[in-house]
């Protein structure tokens, strides 16, 4: 997908906003131009930062299910199902 630097870089304070309020510890002000820049640009950090909430949201499912079978449902068809629709979407 084509994007502007701008836009990952967006992107990626939305997905790090995201982390910080549900992960157990806060990312680093690490995008190009902040404090602690590391040298990735926006997009890498849009790629690492999205794998980190998709684990993130699987273990909130596994840990907040009443039942294994209700976080398998949760993680497996339910996401599945979403993540076509999204795909779907995308080619439309």
């Amino acid at each position: 997908m084509e994007r502007t630097e701008e836009e990952w870089a967006r992107i990626a304070g939305y997905v790090r906003h995201t982390l910080n309020k549900l992960a157990p510890q806060p990312l680093p002000l690490c995008l190009p131009d902040e404090p602690q820049a590391c040298g990735k640009d926006a997009r890498e950090h849009v790629l690492l930062w999205s794998a980190e909430l998709k684990a993130v949201a699987h273990n909130l499912i596994e840990t907040s299910a009443p039942t294994r079978e209700d976080a398998v449902h949760y993680s497996g068809p339910l996401y599945r199902q979403t993540l076509e629709s999204l795909r779907e979407r995308r080619v439309a």
